[in-house]
């Protein structure tokens, strides 16, 4: 069996967007979004739009929340961002209306192809549908669609899609049953 060879890895095809763009967001999201200060949801909000994400209205931002790159991110209406959620959107990331992110969930849209010598960087879009809840220090993993309503509980790993109104739990998920009103 031939062995990982880090020195080969090569990701240069990856141009998220312009040095200076990709700095001055570096320097945004670490003092305004990724801080503990309590920095008004509006605030964050203007400066996302600012950089080429789409954002609906009455969206809540929580401390400690880390965006990778906001160009490659849309939030519908009546989100909630909970405290130190990380959206590692190396691909497009959307969120629907209504959906809520609770505290240390993490959306992640790259991994590593371990099946080639140079752990080739993969990435795959994460959509999630309106009345998505995705729980406490849930994982969201890349290519996965949550359908509406769905529910992601706590500390639980999404590997494939999630089917509307359905909560699932466990790594990987599972479904567990309904979701019920």
């Amino acid at each position: 069996m031939k062995k990982t060879d880090l020195s080969k890895f090569d990701n240069s095809w990856y141009q998220p967007g312009p040095k200076v763009k990709l700095l001055c967001w570096y320097l945004v999201n670490m003092v305004v979004f990724k801080t503990t200060l309590p920095i008004p949801s509006s605030l964050k909000i203007r400066l996302l739009r600012g950089f080429g994400a789409i954002i609906g209205a009455n969206v809540v931002i929580k401390p400690c929340v880390n965006i990778k790159y906001p160009w490659l991110l849309h939030i519908g209406d009546n989100c909630w961002i909970g405290e130190g959620v990380w959206i590692d959107n190396l691909a497009f990331v959307t969120i629907g209306n209504n959906v809520c992110l609770s505290q240390g969930c993490f959306l992640l849209t790259g991994s590593h192809n371990y099946k080639v010598l140079s752990f080739d960087l993969i990435l795959g879009e994460i959509v999630l549908h309106d009345g998505v809840w995705i729980g406490a220090k849930a994982i969201v993993c890349p290519n996965v669609t949550c359908k509406s309503e769905s529910v992601l509980a706590v500390n639980s790993v999404a590997t494939n899609n999630l089917d509307e109104n359905t909560i699932y739990q466990g790594n990987p998920a599972i479904a567990k049953r309904e979701r019920a009103a």
